[in-house]
């Protein structure tokens, strides 16, 4: 069973320029698209609508930071460091 694409969870893009790269998923805007960001090229200030189904839900959740996003105190450095530390876990288990 493959986990939903919803808010709080890590996403690898499937499509686009951005493919294959981890992100965390904001928002959803709506039933097609979400709102993603990794820190490093898509920062929060210009996040990235993107559909859900260019996206591969992976069974990562950042639970901690979807709440400081929802007090509006997340920071960039915080996502990228989050993304770098699950991608690290990901080349280890390879």
């Amino acid at each position: 069973m493959k986990p939903d694409i919803k808010p709080g969870i890590v996403a690898k893009s499937l499509k686009g320029r951005d493919k294959n790269r981890l992100f965390m998923v904001l928002y959803e805007v709506d039933a097609d698209f979400v709102v993603i960001c990794d820190g490093k090229l898509r920062k929060l200030c210009r996040p990235k609508k993107k559909r859900r189904k260019h996206l591969r839900a992976l069974p990562h959740e950042l639970p901690e930071l979807l709440e400081l996003f929802k007090a509006s105190r997340l920071k960039d450095s915080d996502v990228r460091k989050a993304i770098i530390k699950l991608e690290a876990e990901d080349k280890q288990g390879e």
